[in-house]
């Protein structure tokens, strides 16, 4: 099939090239010296456990030109969402599927105002990954995940193009899941995201460190409780012991993985934290009755500083 990458930073250069690998038609959207790179040694995916993968020559380029692509993954910063909706317009035919696999719970909304639920998917992605350098990606450990599915309580496991989707990962070794609810999937997603996020970054330490240490696991434990509780004020059905599942699935996460906003801090780079902790604040606020959550206020108010990059 034919795949646009619109945002090949860590997520979008993982899983695009495993599908590239694979013999899949790909184009990768970059930009600046990124794009300079691949498109002159081509992209290439490093990781220790799995093994390196480099595209070469990747179809790489600044703006998509091409038509009739059957499935564009939306993998830019949440601040670009509606600058990339404008981007990818053009090229959303009949015959085209728009899948984010950004973080957030309001990303498929504005998809879904801009081409109509018939044209998009919900996505989540789970990957450990990060440009190290302009044309490469460092990706820790063994975790390459997509799970995606039909909006409005409409049945994925009928969906063709789900059941296509899921045969090309497969195909090109990554793991696909076909939610029968994506909505309660991206809210348990976010709830794992926001309290892993917030706490590394907060802390300038990867997952093993955190999750290892008794007061910043107790802090990773009461966020995801917070944004559970805010999950279920919204009518979000989610599993009874969630809280306790997400944490097992950090204690299984290699202990170098981080969260890409602890990268971002590092590297002086702007964050994502108003659609993370702070949309937690901001819709815990707004509920009726508003919502207690002190530890995502809290994160948010030592992370504030540096929401539009610094460069120290």
């Amino acid at each position: 099939m034919k795949f646009a990458i619109f945002g090949t930073g860590g997520v979008g250069a993982v899983f695009g090239a495993r599908l590239a690998a694979n013999g899949e038609d790909v184009t990768f959207v970059a930009r600046g010296a990124h794009l300079e790179a691949i498109e002159k040694t081509g992209l290439l995916v490093q990781s220790a456990e799995l093994g390196d993968i480099r595209i070469f020559p990747a179809k790489a380029v600044a703006k998509l030109e091409d038509l009739d692509y059957d499935f564009i993954f939306l993998t830019v910063k949440l601040w670009d969402t509606a600058s990339a909706i404008e981007a990818i317009r053009p090229f959303v035919s009949n015959s085209t599927t728009v899948i984010s696999f950004q973080n957030g719970v309001t990303k498929d909304a504005l998809l879904a105002d801009a081409f109509g639920v018939d044209r998009i998917l919900g996505g989540i992605s789970y990957v450990g990954a990060t440009i190290l350098e302009p044309g490469v990606i460092q990706q820790n450990g063994v975790v390459q995940k997509l799970v995606f599915g039909e909006l409005n309580n409409r049945d994925s496991m009928a969906s063709e193009r789900c059941r296509n989707l899921k045969q090309s990962l497969e195909r090109a070794g990554v793991e696909a899941i076909i939610s029968a609810n994506i909505t309660s999937d991206i809210w348990q997603k976010f709830i794992v995201l926001v309290a892993m996020s917030s706490v590394t970054a907060a802390t300038r330490q990867s997952i093993g460190k955190v999750r290892s240490n008794k007061q910043t696991r107790e802090l990773l434990l009461s966020v995801m409780s917070e944004v559970r509780d805010l999950a279920l004020s919204r009518g979000i059905t989610l599993p009874e012991n969630i809280v306790e599942d997400l944490m097992q699935y950090l204690d299984s996460l290699s202990p170098d993985v981080t969260a890409s906003m602890e990268y971002d801090l590092r590297m002086g780079n702007r964050l994502e934290l108003p659609w993370l902790a702070g949309a937690v604040v901001d819709m815990a606020a707004a509920a009726k009755p508003p919502l207690a959550v002190p530890a995502c206020k809290i994160l948010s108010a030592i992370l504030s500083p540096f929401v539009q990059g610094s460069p120290n």
